[in-house]
Order: C-alpha cells, then sequence, then structure tokens
C-alpha cells in the first residue's frame, strides 16, 4: 500500500513567509513616503527662514535681499547679529523694494553687499545721486553701532585702462573711497572708525564666467567687523576677556 503524502502542513508553515513579505513592503512604502515629506517640509522650512529674513538662526549664516541665498559660516553667536541684520533689513526696506543689495555674515562681522548698478556708472567711482538715500539709510544704523566699519571695492576681471583708473585696483580703491569718505562727510561717522581698501577681481562672489555673475562681483561691500568690538562676542567670552590671565598678578612697582 502506498503512504499517502501529506503537504498541507508544509504549506502552512510557509504561509507566514507571504505575509513578512507583505509588512517589508508596506514598510519600505512608508519609508519612501516619509523620506518625501522630510525633502519637502526642508524646502519649505528654507524659504520661510528666507523670508522671514533667518539670517542668522542656524550655525550658518544665509545671504539674504534681492540678489539670492548664499551660506556662510559664522559663530554661534544670535542675539546681536539678528538685531543688527533685522535693523538693516528694515532701513535698507528689502522686504518691500528691489534693490541689488545683499546681506550676508561670517567670522568678521555682518557684511551688506551692494551691486555697483545701484552706486555707480561703469567705469565711474562718482556716486550716483539716486543711490544716496540708500546710503543714507544705511548709515543711520551704522552710526548708533559701535562697530568699525570696512568699505570694500571689488571690480570683475574685465581689465580696465583709463587716464583716472589704470587698472581695476585703481577703480575699486576709488569707489571704497567714495563709499567711506560720503559716510564720513554727510553722516558723522567716526573717521578712526572707518577703513576703505580695494580687491580689484580678486575676491569675487561667484566666478566670473558670464555677463551675471560678472555683474555679481562688481560691487562695494560694507563690513560691520565684530572683532574690533564685544559687541558680537558671547557673554561666556566677555568674561574671559574680562577675567586676569593664569598667574597674571601684577607685582607692586618698586
Amino acid at each position: 500500500m502506498k503512504k499517502k503524502t501529506h503537504t498541507g502542513g508544509h504549506d502552512n508553515a510557509e504561509r507566514w513567509l507571504l505575509t513578512y513579505a507583505d509588512l517589508i513592503t508596506l514598510l519600505l512604502g512608508l519609508f519612501v513616503i516619509l523620506y518625501a515629506m522630510s525633502k519637502i517640509d526642508a524646502g519649505k522650512y528654507a524659504e520661510i527662514v528666507n523670508a522671514l529674513g533667518g539670517v542668522f538662526g542656524t550655525s550658518k549664516g544665509v545671504m539674504v535681499g534681492n540678489q539670492g541665498v548664499m551660506e556662510s559660516h559664522i559663530p554661534l553667536i544670535q542675539n546681536e547679529r539678528e538685531k543688527i541684520a533685522h535693523d538693516l533689513q528694515s532701513a535698507l526696506h528689502l522686504e518691500k523694494h528691489q534693490l541689488p543689495i545683499a546681506i550676508s555674515s561670517n567670522e568678521r562681522g555682518i557684511t551688506v553687499h551692494i551691486m555697483e548698478e545701484l552706486l555707480f556708472a561703469s567705469g565711474s567711482a562718482e556716486i550716483k545721486t539716486s543711490s544716496m538715500p540708500t546710503l543714507d539709510s544705511l548709515a543711520r544704523v551704522l552710526r548708533a553701532l559701535p562697530n568699525d566699519v570696512r568699505v570694500e571695492g571689488h571690480t570683475d576681471n574685465v581689465p580696465i585702462n583709463t587716464a583716472l583708473y589704470p587698472s581695476n585696483w585703481h577703480l575699486s580703491v576709488a569707489r571704497a573711497v567714495s563709499i567711506a569718505y560720503y559716510l564720513i562727510q554727510e553722516h558723522s561717522l567716526k573717521p578712526e572708525k572707518v577703513a576703505a581698501v580695494g580687491y580689484a577681481e580678486y575676491q569675487p562672489l561667484v566666478p566670473n564666467d558670464s555677463d551675471e555673475h560678472r555683474a555679481q562681483n562688481r560691487r562695494v561691500d560694507i563690513v560691520i567687523l565684530a572683532n574690533n568690538s564685544n559687541t558680537f562676542l558671547s557673554e561666556q567670552q566677555k568674561a574671559q576677556q574680562a577675567a586676569p590671565a593664569e598667574g597674571g598678578k601684577k607685582e607692586n612697582p618698586s
């Protein structure tokens, strides 16, 4: 007599594999959905931060204004930077007006990038009359701060050779001096707290590989310096500076 083969138990034993496979598929789908949602939220968050002027909300700074967005590393000192950035944006009305201006931050301090088209005619260092109200608004913020101010002129890499400006060095320095002198003469910024320097084409924001990029590099940067003032120091750093050096007791003069 032939023995009957029983296969039902074997089939039942392997049914759990189908359930397991279905569970893994569902989990994979869930992870894909969560990942997609996280990417969308991150993008929306970045847009909200930029729109609200969240320039100094993380350990990185964000350049804001009508020239776009650019990240730059900054120290983790928030409050003073946020206030100054807000004051600058409000004074320049960047939320309302389309101006070729951007604000960024790095270890030196806060920088206002003003593009050539607002300040000067091509190849000139004479300030446009139309740009003076913007400089006046900026000066009111600068005058209220204890920080030193550094005015930096920048050009693109297209050579210039005129009677007044035989090189981009001459032009960038002349433009920086024009802005610095205007702030001193018209708004009484202390001369000892203002410096002017020209970099020609050697510190571009972007590569000089198109007309649009060259236009972004032709600019004047007004830097509110952090390293000459305690304004951007944390309370801990201020305390460390105020504390006497270890073993540094003063000896009485003989």
